[in-house]
């Protein structure tokens, strides 16, 4: 397993040991020694599986009271990740790093708590695998709006296929006070 460090603290690429035959790949997607032993802290307790189309944009999301550190892979198709940096006291708060995950590089993106998450699809079609560090609550769920001004993700789609929800979020400043307030 190779780690590969973004501009973001704690935000790490990461490059699974994959053994390839002429029937095939094998790699371990999660070990938790190995993953303890590089220093990435993290109690996996829920797998979820997205499937999207072409043009789709996921995100940007978050939990506000309980942030979820998660482990993110392109099974299949190739997908532009992104997280933001929401930590109130981080000197990256509000920037963003994206890395192209896809069925070819099987690079993971480690993201710890703290971060906004979202991704598009590049390919016809991409499955995405991604283990969370605590479960999904919808009443805390929060989010930022995919194209915020401020933020300048540059998304490699120009016209996403977004849900009504991601249409709706609200800039990152407006989020600003109600972040702080949570992480005190």
């Amino acid at each position: 397993m190779n780690i590969l460090p973004t501009s973001l603290k704690g935000l790490l690429i990461i490059e699974p040991n994959v053994f390839e035959d002429k029937r095939g790949y094998f790699l371990e997607t999660y070990h938790y020694e190995r993953f303890q032993s590089a220093g990435l802290d993290a109690n996996f307790v829920q797998d979820n599986l997205s499937f999207s189309k072409q043009g789709a944009l996921r995100g940007l999301h978050f939990q506000v009271t309980k942030p979820q550190t998660k482990l993110v892979q392109a099974v299949t198709g190739d997908i532009f990740d992104v997280a933001v940096d929401i930590r109130p006291e981080s000197p990256t708060f509000g920037k963003w790093s994206g890395v192209l995950l896809s069925e070819e590089n099987k690079r993971q993106l480690f993201i710890p708590g703290g971060f906004a998450h979202g991704f598009c699809v590049l390919s016809e079609s991409a499955h995405v695998a991604y283990k969370c560090s605590d479960y999904y609550n919808p009443e805390d769920e929060g989010g930022i709006l995919w194209s915020d001004p401020t933020i300048a993700i540059d998304w490699p789609v120009k016209e996403p296929t977004l849900s009504v929800k991601d249409q709706q979020y609200p800039f990152l400043t407006d989020l600003k006070l109600q972040i702080k307030k949570t992480s005190e």
